[in-house]
């Protein structure tokens, strides 16, 4: 595609000569898109990175890109037989069998337009359908769940709170990839919570994974509290908005006899990234996650 690219001066022979490489040269182009967005607020919302297409690149490579974007998580499409396209999800450290902010934003550039797409993740085939600018995936599988060992007294001191604040069962769920599910008494208690890495580490690790992870949350206001957190490299990180463990408390739900339900979840305040996310939970079981989902930019890297 021909391409002329003026300054103010005239022509830019740099930037066009640029510009015209990337249509000459193997490119692997990307999209930057915030995921669980608010109010139309650009910088609100999860981000994430989807490759268009990444035929071609070695799991090596996919990995490389992924710590190179050191993103939460980066995704690269694929060919399917199955759906409409082979998603594979990695965290700057290893591949994930499923997640809920990268399903969706990934769904928004496959779609292309269309209102329903079928992607197909490591954890099996996810319907992901667009409706009145929100993007809704539902759960990969039936959710699993299992007891905690730990104590709620343990529990507690993990995330600095007093052992009352844990108002019902804490559980392992996994709808795709597990997680541990603690509900807390109040939006107040959740806020306040302050991670013990050591703790954390001895207490919250998923069998499944081998990482550290907590999801905090309490349903006393009109939008649900919520709060995750997990380990890298030995430190604590709060992720701005978690949608597959959106689904385990769906998961939870289900568990624990409280379904059907809807909600609208409040995640991500406390880390400058204010996120909304849909909940429902029909009467068959099926989990839903919603969300919205904004492109803010795209590039394109050179491997060759």
């Amino acid at each position: 595609m021909p391409v002329r690219l003026f300054s103010a001066a005239g022509p830019c022979p740099v930037l066009a000569t640029w510009h015209q490489a990337l249509y000459e040269t193997a490119m692997h182009t990307y999209r930057i898109v915030n995921v669980f967005t608010m109010d139309g607020d650009r910088f609100s919302g999860n981000p994430l990175c989807v490759f268009e297409d990444a035929r071609g690149l070695s799991d090596v490579q996919m990995q490389a890109l992924a710590r190179q974007m050191n993103l939460s998580e980066t995704t690269f499409v694929l060919p399917s037989e199955r759906g409409d396209a082979r998603v594979r999800i990695f965290t700057p450290e290893f591949e994930v069998p499923f997640a809920g902010h990268p399903t969706l934003g990934t769904a928004s550039v496959v779609a292309a337009g269309r209102d329903r797409v079928v992607l197909d993740v490591t954890a099996g085939l996810v319907q992901v359908t667009h409706s009145a600018g929100a993007w809704t995936l539902r759960a990969a599988v039936p959710p699993a769940t299992r007891p905690v060992e730990a104590s709620r007294a343990e529990l507690a001191r993990m995330v600095s709170l007093p052992e009352d604040a844990i108002s019902d069962e804490p559980l392992w769920v996994d709808t795709g990839v597990e997680q541990l599910v603690i509900p807390i008494a109040t939006a107040e208690l959740v806020n306040a919570a302050r991670p013990v890495p050591a703790l954390l580490a001895r207490w919250g690790v998923s069998a499944a994974l081998g990482e550290a992870m907590a999801y905090l949350w309490a349903a006393d206001g009109p939008a649900w509290t919520v709060r995750m957190f997990f380990t890298a490299h030995g430190a604590v990180i709060e992720d701005p908005a978690t949608g597959s463990a959106c689904a385990n408390l769906g998961g939870w739900h289900l568990a624990k006899g409280k379904a059907p339900l809807t909600a609208t979840l409040r995640q991500g305040d406390a880390v400058g990234r204010p996120s909304r996310l849909g909940l429902r939970v029909d009467a068959e079981g099926g989990i839903y996650v919603t969300g919205q989902v904004i492109e803010l930019g795209r590039g394109a890297f050179n491997l060759g």
